[in-house]
């Protein structure tokens, strides 16, 4: 079969991610969809640096390693360990008993294969590729080491993954369109599994986990009135919440995606508040391709929320927008709420933490971003409610 021919194609094309960002917002180990050829359709989440770069002789196609399973195991699942002593999984996705591809992934050592990776011969790798010992060296550092536990999960993670693209595949031929009950049963088990381990390290979570109890609290007494579409549009902003929030937080971000992601936030504190929030965005799609910091947009609009909109007895409304000003980008959050309290205004005055999601920290990260003369300006804050800029270079990187 042709990869352009690959019923697969078509399913990822029908955003594949979007069905699955549930369960993947669980995982940071690598996991992608390949065919039987070892083409790479989709990587759902990326591989490392030193998979895709310096072991596969061409990034579109996974290493030899894999290859030689696929062309030998005739649509069997298993695992593996490379040459290079990393753990690897695969799970076929078949339709009517025809193996169109296989999830695959994992590319982590064990606690028992670590060792391996000091045994890389790195002189050779650096002849074959032609890459300098530096990145070499990097990209073998950034090989992660995961405990069994977190191995086994991932295990069915991909297994639920690729049962549940063959079920698609088989309903998409039939013509009917696929339930997706058990499916969601499953990512609310997990989400809420997660977070409870999430709560117990919550000194470097960046989610408050009390916002998502509140959340899945509100999910089941939805789930209690209606039979499923709201639940599942809830699911799937709640666990794409989650995954963006758990991104590392030196990485540059569209303002698309802060934005979509305050979206789903929104929406989800829209349906805990009902008619006490109202909120409007925006932001003109030329401004949602610069870049900007991850999680910025969002502690601006949780303080909104907490301090304005919340002690009001019939809520109010926050607006969001942005727009161009000579080699700027401004972005305004304005609420009608009963403004900050003096004592969090000071702190955020002085930069210095507050409780909640620290208006401050995003501050201080805008400022080692872009320079002393970008950053967060506070408009306004009275009685009438607040209004907050954030300014940063049009250019990707800016400094005074």
């Amino acid at each position: 079969m042709k990869k352009t021919d690959n019923p697969l194609n078509e399913l990822i094309a029908s955003n594949l991610y979007a069905r699955y960002s549930g369960i993947l917002s669980l995982s940071d180990i690598p996991l992608f969809l390949v065919d039987t050829n070892g083409y790479v359709l989709n990587e759902l989440i990326p591989s490392p640096d030193f998979c895709t770069l310096l072991c596969r002789k061409r990034r579109d196609q996974v290493c030899c390693d894999y290859r030689e399973r696929f062309n030998s195991d005739d649509g069997h699942e298993g695992t593996f360990v490379c040459h290079h002593g990393l753990q690897n999984i695969y799970i076929p996705i078949k339709l009517h008993d025809e193996t169109l591809g296989y999830v695959a992934g994992m590319q982590v050592y064990s606690q028992d294969t670590e060792y391996q990776k000091f045994m890389i011969d790195v002189q050779s790798l650096k002849k074959e590729t032609n890459t300098e010992l530096a990145y070499i060296a990097k990209s073998i550092a950034a090989l992660k080491t995961v405990d069994e536990n977190k191995m086994k999960t991932h295990e069915q993670l991909c297994s639920h993954i690729a049962k549940n693209i063959s079920i698609d595949l088989s309903e998409r031929v039939k013509g009917h369109a696929n339930s997706d009950v058990a499916r969601l049963s499953i990512e609310k088990e997990m989400l809420e599994k997660k977070i409870i381990d999430l709560e117990a390290k919550n000194a470097s979570l960046v989610v408050n986990p009390h916002f998502l109890f509140n959340t899945l609290n509100c999910i089941a007494r939805i789930a209690y009135f209606e039979h499923s579409q709201k639940t599942e549009e809830l699911i799937y902003c709640l666990s794409d919440l989650l995954r963006y929030n758990l991104k590392q937080n030196d990485q540059l971000h569209t303002i698309a995606s802060e934005i979509d992601n305050i979206e789903k936030y929104l929406y989800i504190q829209k349906a805990r508040f009902t008619n006490r929030l109202e909120y409007t965005i925006d932001v003109p799609e030329n401004i949602r391709a610069y870049r900007i910091p991850n999680m910025v947009i969002q502690p601006i609009v949780e303080n909104a929320l907490i301090h304005g909109i919340t002690p009001k007895r019939d809520g109010g409304k926050i607006n969001i927008t942005a727009r161009e000003a000579q080699d700027l980008v401004v972005i305004t959050i304005e609420d009608n709420g009963s403004g900050f309290p003096k004592d969090v205004l000071e702190k955020i005055h002085l930069l210095e933490n507050t409780s909640g999601f620290g208006v401050s920290s995003t501050a201080k990260r805008l400022k080692q971003y872009y320079g002393e003369c970008y950053g967060l300006e506070i408009v306004k804050s009275d009685f009438s409610g607040s209004t907050v800029a954030i300014k940063i270079p049009m250019q990707p990187i800016g400094r005074c």
